[in-house]
């Protein structure tokens, strides 16, 4: 696997994308290690089903309670110390 540069990704981004627009895998890496992979968008051939996680996914009967420690957190107001 062939490994480019951010920095010459960044120079050469167009011409990137149209090698990845035409099938090809472009692996952006930075110091030698690979971060990102362009590849072409494809859309979807086929229409999403709905329901296809009905029966594999529990939401907890609790689900919509905030406890009180979170609620306080999300207020900018940190928790009491304990003793």
């Amino acid at each position: 696997m062939k490994i480019t540069d951010i920095c010459e990704a960044s120079i050469h981004f167009s011409r990137l994308v149209e090698r990845a627009s035409e099938g090809e895998e472009i692996v952006i890496g930075k110091a030698g290690k690979p971060l990102v992979k362009l590849v072409p968008y494809r859309p979807r051939e086929e229409p999403r089903q709905p329901g296809q996680w009905r029966g594999k996914v529990k939401i907890a009967d609790d689900f919509d309670e905030l406890p009180d420690d979170v609620g306080r957190a999300f207020e900018g107001k940190h928790a009491e110390p304990s003793p």
